[in-house]
Order: structure tokens, then C-alpha cells, then sequence
């Protein structure tokens, strides 16, 4: 059955139909619900060729990124981009990944844009200052972006309220009695990496504290960046007696540098690591305390969400979501070295031994 014999049976016109199968808001919800019914009583199937020629579309979003920013060793990232695909899917939208060298990003934004691949685009791991987010606006194509930038009041865009995580992890700390909480940080061009840092700021001042030069560590977003910064941290006269990791991926290599180490973790050095540590990270570590937030499979529904919501017209107001973040407890972090409530071993915070390297 075809749109124009399902519009038939239902005696209602074909723009109707598609705009109800396609969640459009004029539409009201008694009818919605009626045509999906129908439509799946006599086995309906969308023609998507047809329709991409009628309305002059490619049914197509698109993400471009460059694979020297960490993106694809984020399995977070991965999850997000399956919940797009599942979400995009349901609307018989395809998601189109490209990759392109950080330089090229403009220039293949650029033909994106002006061959009219793609009906939007996601903008992901915006920065301070965005340049693919100002080419965007200018052009007046559609798009959506995972994160925000300084235009924050011009788009639509999804977040998380990354400031607000660091502050809570340096407040839970603090009420562990810390008072020399170390920070590891993604480049501060990052619009997340520049917030997060905020809250960090803004969770010392609140407890009286002050900050430290040595104790805040850049890293890039790597493995290979967070072990390095740990070790620095680690190799100070004074090290300090807690650290807050900014992004997962730098999070392991920090773990795993206490761990080398022989920290004892939550007991010598406690650790808290934004988004956690992924659960095949093969350390022989207790549960690492973390700053969570919802899943990245909801966000990646989401984003889909709000593409939908875009190309419906929905008022801008409706296309800005903010989520905030939580405080997963777990065994990495406790009250500091010399504290009263520190001097019986917690036997889950015991750090076990490495395992030999492989042959």
C-alpha cells in the first residue's frame, strides 16, 4: 500500500498522512495515533526514493570529525552515535559519518553544505570559539550541536552541565577532607574541557580553597596524556592527596599510572574521573568514582530527537536541552591521608596487584 491509497482508506489527504507519520506538530494527537494504526494494519511501507525526489531531500544527517581528536577510542562517542542510528532509523534517516583531517574540517563542512549531502548536520565536541558553528549559522543550514560555544542563544543545541559535575566532584572531596585536589584537563578550547575547568574554580572558592599552578595538568585526550599527567602529578615534592580526571579516555591512563605506582587508591591518592572509566578497561582497579551523566545511547536519542524537532520548525526555545550530571560513588575516592575516618583499611579500596605483562 502506498501513501496515496492509505490516505484513501483513512479519507484524509496525503500531506496530512505524511506530516502524522512523520511527527509533525500541527498535527493533532487523536489523528497521529489513527494514521500509525492504519498504517500498520495494511502494512504500509514508505517509499524513500520517492519521497527524497518530492521533497528534494537525501533523508541524510550528517557528523563530520577528524579521527585525530580521540573520538573513535571514546566508546561513550561510539554509544552515542548508536543511539542516533537507532533513533535516525525509526525515521527512515540515514547517518552519515565523516571523517576529514582537523585542517580540512571548514572545507569539507564547506561541500557538505553547498552540494546539499546532507538535509542537517551534527556539530559535535563544539569548542569556545567555533568556526564550523559560525560557517553554519551564516549559511542558515540546519543543524544541531552536541555541546555549546559562546553563541550559546543561536541554535539548537544539546549539553551537559559540565561545570556543575567538577563542582560537585571537588564538594564530595572537600567533605572527604581534602584540601590538595589535583585537576587533569583536556585543551581549554574544548567548550566541556573550558566548563568543566569553571566548576573546578568554582567548587575551591566555594570551599575556601586555593588553587594550586602545579596541580592543574593539561592532557590531551588519550590514554597515553592522562598516565603522563598523573606521573607529573605523582613526581611533585608534595603530590597532592586527590585528583579530578576531566574526560574517561584521560581517566584510564591516570588509573593506571597510580596503579603502576602502588597507590593505594581512595586510601593514599583519591581519584575521581569525569564519565568514569569503560568497564572492559582491563585494570585490576576498584570501582572508579565518577561523575556521570544519562547514557550516551539517550543522548545519542536525543540529538536524533532534536534533528527531528529542527526540520519540524519547533520554536528554538524547544530545541536547547540542558542535562545535568550526578556523582556515581565508588571505591577510588575517600577521606583523606591522616583523617580520623581513615585510619581503618577499607578492604575494597585495596588496590590488587598488576597483573605480569603479557609474553
Amino acid at each position: 500500500m502506498d501513501l496515496k491509497q492509505l490516505s484513501r482508506v483513512l479519507d484524509l489527504s496525503p500531506t496530512t498522512v505524511s506530516r502524522a507519520l512523520n511527527g509533525y506538530a500541527e498535527v493533532s494527537e487523536a489523528t497521529r495515533l489513527r494514521v500509525i494504526a492504519a498504517a500498520a494494519e495494511h502494512g504500509y511501507k514508505p517509499n524513500f526514493a520517492a519521497r527524497r525526489l518530492a521533497l528534494q531531500k537525501s533523508e541524510t544527517v550528517g557528523i563530520i570529525y577528524p579521527p585525530d581528536v580521540g573520538e573513535l577510542a571514546d566508546p561513550r562517542f561510539l554509544e552515542v552515535v548508536a543511539g542516533m542510528t537507532e533513533r535516525f532509523s525509526e525515521l527512515g534517516i540515514d547517518l552519515l559519518i565523516v571523517t576529514t583531517r582537523q585542517k580540512d574540517e571548514l572545507a569539507t563542512y564547506a561541500r557538505m553544505v553547498q552540494g546539499r549531502r546532507v538535509d542537517a548536520l551534527i556539530v559535535a565536541r563544539t569548542r569556545v570559539e567555533d568556526a564550523r558553528v559560525d560557517y553554519l549559522l551564516a549559511s542558515g543550514f540546519p543543524f544541531v550541536a552536541y555541546g555549546r560555544t559562546t553563541r550559546n542563544d543561536e541554535y539548537a543545541w544539546f549539553d551537559f552541565d559540565n561545570a556543575l559535575g567538577t563542582e560537585l566532584a571537588v564538594q564530595r572531596l572537600v567533605g572527604f577532607g581534602h584540601r590538595d585536589i589535583a585537576y587533569v584537563q583536556a585543551p581549554q578550547l574544548l567548550n566541556f574541557a573550558a566548563q568543566r575547568y569553571a566548576g573546578y574554580c568554582r567548587g575551591l572558592v566555594q570551599a575556601g580553597l586555593a588553587q594550586q599552578a602545579a596541580w592543574v595538568v593539561p592532557s590531551p585526550m588519550s590514554r597515553r596524556g592522562g598516565f603522563e599527567a598523573m606521573r607529573q602529578l605523582l613526581a611533585l615534592p608534595n603530590p597532592p592527596t586527590a585528583v579530578i580526571v576531566d574526560n574517561n579516555l584521560a581517566g584510564i591512563g591516570a588509573v593506571r599510572a597510580l596503579l603502576d605506582a602502588g597507590v593505594s587508591l581512595g586510601r593514599e591518592i583519591s581519584v575521581i574521573v569525569y564519565d568514569g572509566v569503560p568497564e572492559d578497561n582491563l585494570l585490576p582497579a576498584p570501582a572508579i568514582t565518577s561523575i556521570d551523566q544519562p547514557t550516551p545511547h539517550r543522548a545519542g536519542e536525543m540529538l536524533a530527537g532534536l534533528v527531528q524537532k529542527m526540520q519540524q520548525r519547533m520554536p528554538l526555545e524547544d530545541l536547547q536541552v540542558l542535562w545535568h550530571p550526578s556523582i556515581t560513588p565508588g571505591d577510588s575516592d575517600g577521606p583523606a591521608p591522616g583523617s580520623a575516618a581513615n585510619t581503618t583499611p577499607r578492604a575494597s579500596n585495596l588496590t590488587p596487584p598488576l597483573p605480569p605483562p603479557p609474553t
